[in-house]
């Protein structure tokens, strides 16, 4: 055992599989401890709200206002606020007029952020609302009446009033400086997304953790069952023979020709909604995922059972569960734990396609990683440009699928001489 600890501990593709994984599983154990929330709250009123930090506007106007938390900076204000409500829709519809109207040469002027006061000045010394503007409709004209409008009202840095209702109708309470900044730490409420809101306006980092944590449950359920299968039959059909291995690779043989998929696929549906809960769902699919540890198993028997000792064994007259347990299974162990770390791996992603479809577990008070890619995509986040919704589930699949594969290929590489270096 120490021997093989400590070949494990030099293979780079094991330990660099591990150390995903358990980061992976600290990440699950510590973020709830920290993070009490329930995972399915809908924080938000609305949908796919964008990463950040936000704070509340009431708090951040009055703490604003106070003199003990207004700060005042020497930062230009003009032009970020500038960048940030012209778009480039309006940049663009600027620079057809300047082209069209205003005289100035096409492809002379850009609308990159960088060149935005540039565009500015132009558009101020140029435009002019009695141009004849011919070939422009009256609401086109209107819409460049009303930017040109904005543009003047955005670049005059002028104090905002707050007011108060009173007696005789509002009455001014204070005025808020252009130059008067508040910091985020003195905002009482302020809520930070890490990676956003999902369409029913949850936090995605927490909901994520949750996931992660009940989709490994999954692949774990669903690898015990699978492995215990293929682990059962393989050994009997390879020691035994005969009729009863004939038997086995039949059933195996029969599975095995329709893809296991297809077979999940009829399953999930013919149990319902009602009843497919997690653990249902986990054992549906270990039930479809036997076969080729069986197959696997079974040759590594039939390469077995002619061996001195086990021949030794029969004719002592040591019973077929003894000499299997004792005699066959030791040296089988090392294949099922590849085995079964391969079927959490593969467990996890078939609980991902199913949900995708609609036929993963049907509940609303636990998520897995299928059923967050199966809102994302219901709710069109791929087309909205929502990438935080769908993305970190991809990636956290991929890491885990990856993990385990690379640990699954450092273990063949210790107790297989073959591949050894």
């Amino acid at each position: 055992m120490k021997n093989t600890i400590k070949q494990l501990r030099h293979s780079s593709q094991f330990m660099v599989g591990f150390v995903i994984l358990v980061a992976i599983l600290l990440l699950i154990i510590i973020y709830p401890i920290f993070v009490t929330a329930d995972p399915l709250e809908m924080v938000g009123r609305g949908t796919f709200f964008k990463p950040g930090t936000y704070v509340s506007v009431v708090d951040a106007v009055t703490d604003g206002a106070s003199t003990q938390k207004s700060y005042t900076l020497n930062l230009d204000t003009s032009a970020s606020r500038l960048n940030a409500r012209l778009s480039m829709e309006d940049r663009e519809a600027m620079v057809d007029w300047l082209v069209r109207f205003g005289g100035v040469a096409e492809g002379g002027i850009s609308t990159s952020d960088d060149d935005v006061p540039a565009l500015l000045e132009l558009w101020s010394e140029k435009y002019d609302s009695t141009n004849p503007q011919k070939g422009l409709i009256a609401a086109k004209k209107k819409y460049y009446v009303r930017l040109d409008k904005s543009l003047k009202e955005l670049n005059n840095s002028t104090d905002m009033i707050l007011a108060a209702q009173g007696e005789d109708g509002l009455e001014q309470t204070g005025t808020i400086a252009d130059d008067s900044y508040v910091n985020v730490k003195d905002i009482a409420n302020q809520r930070t997304f890490i990676l956003g809101t999902d369409n029913f306006g949850r936090d995605v980092l927490t909901e994520l953790v949750a996931a992660t944590k009940t989709s490994i449950i999954i692949g774990l359920i669903a690898g015990v069952v699978a492995t215990a299968i293929g682990l059962f039959l393989g050994l009997f059909a390879g020691f035994i023979g005969g009729v009863v291995d004939d038997f086995i690779m039949f059933v195996t043989n029969l599975f095995t020709v329709i893809p296991s998929f297809v077979i999940l696929i009829l399953i999930s549906y013919s149990v319902g909604a009602s009843a497919r809960g997690v653990t249902m769902v986990a054992v549906i699919i270990g039930l479809t995922s036997w076969p080729w540890t069986t197959r696997s198993v079974r040759s590594q028997v039939i390469s077995l059972r002619n061996r001195d000792h086990v021949n030794m064994s029969k004719l002592s007259g040591h019973s077929v569960i003894r000499i299997i347990l004792v005699d066959i299974l030791p040296y089988v162990a090392s294949y099922v734990v590849m085995a079964f770390i391969l079927q959490i791996s593969s467990g996890i992603l078939a609980e991902a396609q199913l949900s995708m479809l609609g036929l993963g577990p049907a509940t609303t008070t636990t998520a897995t990683l299928g059923l967050m890619m199966n809102w994302a995509m219901t709710y069109t986040a791929h087309l909205n440009g929502s990438w935080w919704a769908y993305f970190p589930v991809i990636l956290t699949i991929a890491l885990i699928s990856f993990s385990l594969n690379l640990m699954n290929t450092g273990l063949d590489q210790v107790f297989n001489p073959t591949l050894r270096d």
